[in-house]
């Protein structure tokens, strides 16, 4: 009898060895998002309050985010970050809790950035409403 291949192969993963690199941290209203990066903006790791296992409301909990933030530091630990640079991006709650995970990690931060997108002077604003007289 012939015997079965298992159809699944495992993959090997590349260390990438890379000191220095960039954590981005995106946190909105609802999720967050924690992203490892080397200077070029080449992703090595990256984790979510969703990837974590988190549905729905409790995505967006400080919480969850710095769970995020420790699975995503310790895949970039594998693969040899040391020192970041924290930007960090949005409004949502999970912000700071992400960014202090990632100091008590093990990983040094050399600076934080906060590169939250501003309006310069926002939308048009819409047109006025006529208000009309009682006709005599």
């Amino acid at each position: 009898m012939a015997q079965r291949r298992s159809s699944q192969t495992t993959k090997k993963v590349k260390r990438k060895n890379v000191t220095n690199g960039v954590a981005h941290i995106h946190s909105t209203h609802n999720n967050t998002i924690v992203t490892f990066s080397d200077e070029k903006g080449n992703v090595i790791s990256w984790a979510s309050s969703g990837t974590i296992g988190y549905k729905g409301t409790k995505k967006k909990t400080a919480y969850a985010a710095g769970l995020a933030a420790q699975n995503a530091s310790e895949k970039a630990k594998e693969h040899g970050i040391r020192e970041v640079s924290v930007r960090v991006k949005g409004i949502g709650q999970g912000r700071d809790a992400a960014r202090k995970q990632i100091e008590v990690s093990g990983i040094s931060v050399s600076q934080i950035v906060d590169v939250t997108p501003q309006a310069h002077n926002g939308t048009r604003p819409p047109k006025r409403v006529l208000k009309r007289e009682k006709a005599r």
